[in-house]
């Protein structure tokens, strides 16, 4: 399903368009899926980095305890 979603240019931009050949709703179209893509990375990466903020830094020292206990219990 799709919407229609109506934006305003100055007159002198649409005919420019027309003049050119541009087919501005697919242009309009492709800037918009570009964009939302665009903005999920981001908003993923900034969840990602909040997430790897939260978890801290872990001790080489338990770290390695931790690897030795595990090892040892089997």
């Amino acid at each position: 399903m799709s919407t229609i979603v109506a934006i305003r240019v100055p007159k002198q931009l649409k005919e420019a368009l027309e003049e050119l050949g541009i087919d501005y709703s697919r242009e309009v179209k492709e800037f918009l899926e570009r964009r939302v893509r665009e903005e999920r990375l981001k908003r993923s990466i900034e969840k990602l980095e909040e997430f790897k903020r939260g978890l801290g830094k872990i001790d080489g020292n338990l770290a390695a305890r931790f690897i030795r206990e595990v090892r040892e219990s089997r």
